[in-house]
């Protein structure tokens, strides 16, 4: 099976690695959560936001909404991050970004793509930093919904997306991310983090996979 990182991954080095124990496969819970990470229209959209990540964000959105739809078919929880508008002077990470409070509430306060729009059963969770545990309750969000396992989606694959699955992973949780629902503005850093996410953090699935792993419909 071809890997996205196989064409920057030296020849061998993936082999290697295994032998050493990295990159045991992750399974499945009992109690899955889709977590989709900041797919609104800022991080999509290049023509009207600088942040976003253009074709490979419209051409992910198909698979995301796929996979939002399956977990609602199934009853899953499920959680969509967005930025927090409301105080321009913390969120981001981007020193550009941080020294522009307006651009910062623009890009963080943006809507999700129409086919992304949240239902009143789903949890939009509002976040200041990278990662989606950061200064938020998501932990007691998935306490209470007795999650022990997140089927991760969005972008950056290298920001927002990595910082949340390794703290996802620090906390304990079964980390599966699609790789077909995950976009960044760089295909080289979108590859490479998800290399080092199979390697030490979680397993790298595609979206027919990971619909699988939430269970049959109800």
């Amino acid at each position: 099976m071809t890997a996205v990182w196989d064409e920057f991954v030296p020849a061998g080095e993936l082999d290697r690695l295994r032998a050493s124990g990295f990159g045991t496969p992750v399974e499945a819970g009992e109690r899955p959560c889709l977590l989709l990470v900041d797919v609104t229209l800022s991080f999509i959209d290049d023509t009207a936001y600088p942040t976003g990540c253009g074709r490979m964000g419209w051409e992910r959105l198909p698979a995301v909404a796929s996979l939002l739809a399956a977990a609602r078919e199934r009853g899953i929880p499920r959680v969509l991050t967005a930025g927090s508008p409301d105080d321009a002077a913390f969120v981001g990470g981007a020193v550009k970004l941080s020294q522009d409070p307006d651009l910062a509430r623009r890009v963080h306060g943006a809507p999700f793509p129409p086919e992304l729009t949240p239902r009143e059963d789903e949890y939009v969770l509002r976040k200041a930093k990278a990662s989606a545990f950061f200064g938020t309750p998501l932990t007691t969000y998935l306490n209470r919904h007795r999650v022990d396992t997140l089927i991760v989606a969005g972008t950056t694959t290298s920001g927002c997306v990595r910082a949340t699955v390794v703290d996802a992973a620090s906390h304990g949780y079964r980390v599966l991310v699609a790789e077909d629902a995950c976009f960044d503005r760089s295909a080289f850093a979108h590859a490479a983090n998800l290399f080092d996410i199979e390697l030490k953090y979680g397993s790298v699935v595609d979206t027919r996979r990971a619909t699988e792993l939430m269970g049959p419909p109800r």
